[in-house]
């Protein structure tokens, strides 16, 4: 006699509350880090770093946009789009346009460029007042190619260490994240958004060359 409990049927496997992340290559990427290139390493000479939550390494105003020039106008273009297609009002309508199926939106953006040499990096942080943020690798400083270099966008679990608690042998199925934090590795051309109070950190880097990035927020 079987004493055993059917599972006949598979469990269904829901992930509530999950939390979104954007990878986005940009188009053409090349061409556009080149010009990135030049102005920022314009800047850099001509303006002492800011301090936020870098560790080392030179971070620019707040206002790349506006200094920036072309380029940082074109990439911030490419972040709202991005934005628009991945952003619903409560009737399930996508920004951004008058026209049947779609919202009007208006996002205020802002953005600041990151360079990081060997041992830099940044601590924890959000960005408060922001709805999605994200970051614009110019130059990924050779980690694309060697992961061993460091310097991952790395995010934290926003519910902690809590479902770790209890058993922290032990992961929940389906591959979802469970109390840990994951990594993202940058790549020349790549765009990372997420949303703003996800809090996140630059792993130190490791390499010989320079990493170059771009920070930008997007405000309703």
């Amino acid at each position: 006699m079987s004493t055993g409990t059917s599972m006949n049927a598979a469990p269904e496997i829901i992930p509530l509350f999950p939390t979104p992340l954007v990878i986005f290559d940009v188009p053409d990427a090349a061409a556009l880090n080149k010009e990135l290139r030049v102005v920022i390493e314009q800047r850099e000479k001509s303006h002492p770093s800011k301090q936020k939550s870098n560790i080392g390494g030179w971070q620019s105003s707040w206002d790349m946009d506006r200094w920036g020039g072309p380029p940082a106008i074109k990439l911030l273009a490419y972040a709202r789009n991005v934005a628009n297609r991945m952003t619903t009002n409560q009737d399930g309508k996508t920004g951004n346009g008058p026209y049947p199926g779609y919202f009007a939106v208006t996002w205020l953006g802002n953005m600041w460029a990151n360079v990081n040499r060997s041992g830099d990096g940044n601590e924890f942080h959000s960005h408060p007042g922001a709805y999605w943020s994200g970051v614009y690798y110019v130059d990924d400083g050779g980690i694309d190619a060697d992961p061993s270099l460091g310097g991952e966008l790395e995010f934290m679990d926003p519910r902690g260490p809590l479902p770790l608690m209890n058993a922290p042998h032990l992961r929940m199925s389906g591959g979802l994240t469970a109390g840990t934090t994951e990594k993202v590795q940058p790549k020349a051309g790549r765009m990372v958004i997420f949303p703003a109070w996800l809090l996140h950190q630059v792993r130190p880097y490791r390499g010989n060359v320079e990493r170059i990035s771009i920070a930008f927020n997007l405000a309703v």
